[in-house]
Parts: structure tokens; sequence; C-alpha cells
């Protein structure tokens, strides 16, 4: 060892979906002046202890209320929303998948701000990344025609990566813009895919995950705003609204209440129930891209085994669901508790650093203090 203090380098940033707020890749606090000149360390993803377990637990939940869609939109158990039970049109069709769209896109910006400080070319670590998905979207499309990920990858490349060399504030204007453009264009959920996309990464680039503990009169404020937003955009669309307000007030409709699950759920991690909420499902939300693909795997053959395609059988579909998600919050609680990421997770970041790296890590499935 040398008898003099060694200059500070920084320490490894993690490139996953979500950074604790005391790594220093998460935080705000300033760097030593050395940092700017300090050689880059070696690139590859640190442990992942180093998370925010509440956008792990809140990207569970929204794998939850997806999954209850995608089984009967995949089995062709619906033409048109009018057809579908109506708690399943009210408060799960449009409500998820917004969530799922802004957790990806602060999670992509997480990456890219951790890449920076690793890599002396971040942003072909992101292009790898949006490369992988692409081709686990274009397989899972063969069985699944509505999944998400070969658009995430697209949107990521199209959208994101370009927006990625404009300042943080112009990044946040442009991805409202794109929202609002997305609303009033009427084309439908994937509309709003390049908004939410640039929103998520604008937040990580201005750190807001890593704020959340400090965050619960804002969320409250959000709980409130939501609500009355989603109740007038229901409002007026039960009075009568012509079709061609109806498409865009149904996008408000389901924005808002995303919106509205969003605050509610992080308000509610902070209570008692929220270390059980946060066991269950951030393990679930650490392995999203995990199960989500499986989740394809089992109730496309299973749901086509019960007869659920083309059928009216929606309890037969919720118990399904039900059923898978179960399975994967046991698998993935016990999965984590040996190793650091899930299969897929584990096979993005081979790829994205184009490096065989070691799937084994401090597991801490359990939803232990992985984060903030």
């Amino acid at each position: 060892m040398p008898d003099t203090p060694a200059p500070p380098q920084p320490a490894p940033h993690s490139p996953d979906a979500s950074v604790a707020p005391h790594s220093p890749d998460a935080s705000a606090a300033p760097h030593s002046p050395d940092a700017s000149v300090a050689p880059i360390a070696p690139v590859a993803p640190v442990a992942p202890k180093q998370r925010i377990s509440a956008l792990d637990a809140l990207r569970g939940f929204a794998l939850c209320g997806i999954i209850f869609v995608n089984i009967p939109q995949t089995m062709e158990m619906f033409a048109y929303a009018g057809q579908m039970p109506t708690p399943l049109r009210l408060f799960f069709l449009g409500r998820f998948y917004p969530i799922f769209y802004l957790l990806f896109g602060v999670g992509f910006g997480i990456f890219l701000r951790s890449a920076r400080r690793r890599s002396e070319r971040p942003r072909l670590l992101l292009v790898r990344r949006f490369a992988a998905m692409a081709v686990l979207g274009g397989v899972l499309h063969l069985l699944q025609p509505g999944e998400v990920l070969l658009p995430f990858a697209v949107t990521g490349l199209v959208v994101l990566l370009p927006l990625s060399y404009v300042p943080v504030r112009a990044l946040l204007a442009a991805g409202v813009l794109l929202l609002v453009a997305g609303v009033l264009a009427g084309v439908g959920g994937l509309g709003l895919l390049p908004g939410l996309f640039a929103l998520g990464f604008a937040l990580a680039e201005l750190r807001v995950p890593e704020g959340l503990p400090d965050a619960r009169g804002r969320l409250l404020l959000t709980v409130v705003v939501a609500a009355v937003t989603a109740l007038a955009a229901y409002g007026v669309i039960t009075l009568g609204a012509p079709d061609v307000a109806q498409i865009r007030l149904g996008m408000v409709l389901s924005l808002a209440t995303a919106a509205f699950y969003i605050a509610v759920f992080l308000l509610l991690l902070r209570t008692r129930a929220g270390a059980a909420l946060s066991w269950v499902l951030a393990p679930m939300g650490r392995m999203a891209l995990t199960n989500y693909f499986t989740a394809a795997l089992l109730f496309v053959p299973i749901g086509t085994a019960l007869g659920l395609r083309g059928s009216s059988q929606w309890g037969l579909a919720v118990l399904l669901g039900v059923g898978i998600l179960t399975a994967q919050a046991v698998v993935s609680n016990l999965w984590l508790r040996v190793y650091g990421y899930g299969p897929l997770e584990w096979a993005w970041r081979c790829v994205t650093y184009w490096r065989w790296l070691p799937i084994r890590g401090s597991g801490d499935g359990a939803g232990g203090r992985a984060g903030a």
C-alpha cells in the first residue's frame, strides 16, 4: 500500500433503470476537482444494489396492470374497447402502459448519465442497448404482435438518441411538446410513447427520481390534479363528445389516470404497507424485461389451450393473469436472492458492454435496501 492516499476517483455507477439516491451518479453533490481529469473507469455495470427501489416497485406495479390487457388483446377477445368489461376498460386499458413508457425513458436517461462517466463513447453503449431491445422485440412480435419492445427500440434510436444532445431544459420542453402532439394526433397509446420517453429521459437528467424521498407534497398535489383532470375528461366523454374529441379525451384520461396511479403508489410506499409492496413488486420490476417477455411465453400457449382465443371468458383470462403474476413474483424474488440480474437483463448488459459479465451478485430479492 502507498504511504500517501491516492487521488479520489469517481465511484462506479450503475447503468441500470434505477440508481440509489446515495450513489455518486445519482446525487447532485459536487465532485472532486480531480474528477474532470480522472481516467475513465472500466466500462461495466456495478452492483445491482445501487438502485432506487421505489422505481423498481413502480415498474413491477405497471407490469401487474399491463398483463390484464395484454392477455385479452393478444387472444383477440375484443375488437374495440367497448367490448371489454367495464372495470378493465376504466381502470386498466391504457392506464399502465404510460407508466411503463415513462419508466423506461427514466431508465435510459439514468443509463446514459452513468455511461458518460464510464465511457468515452457513451452513446455507442446506448445504441447497442436499443439494438438488443429491437432484437428481443422482433422475436416477441412473432408471438405477441402488440408488444412494445420493438417500438421502444425504434423510438429510442429516432427520438431519444438525437435529444440526448440537447440541454436538459430543452429536453423537458421537447418531451412536453411531443406528448401534446401525441394527444392531438389521436393515434392511440403508442402516439404517447415519444413524449413519455423524452419526459422520462428529462426527469432522469434533472435527477427527479433521486428526490422522491422528499417529494411528498408534490405527490399529493399530483394526486389532486390528476384526479380532477381524469374526472373532467371522463365527464366530457360520457356527455357524448364527438368521436374525434373522444379519442383525444380518452388519451388525456389515460395520462391523468396513470399519473394518479404513480403518485398514489409512491405515497403508499411511504406507509406501513410500503415494505410489503416493495418486497413483492421491486424484484419483479428489477426483472421487468424478463417478466414482460416471459409473460407472453406463458399466456399465449396457456391461453390458447384454455380456449381464450376469440372467446368472452374474461374471468378465466383474469385468473390466468393472476397466476402468471404470482409465479413471476415468487420466481423474481428467489432468483434475485442468488443472482444480481434477471436472465434477459444480464444478456442485455452483456450486449451493451460487448463483453461477458458475471450474472451473480449480492442479490436482495426480498426487497432489501437497494435504493430509495
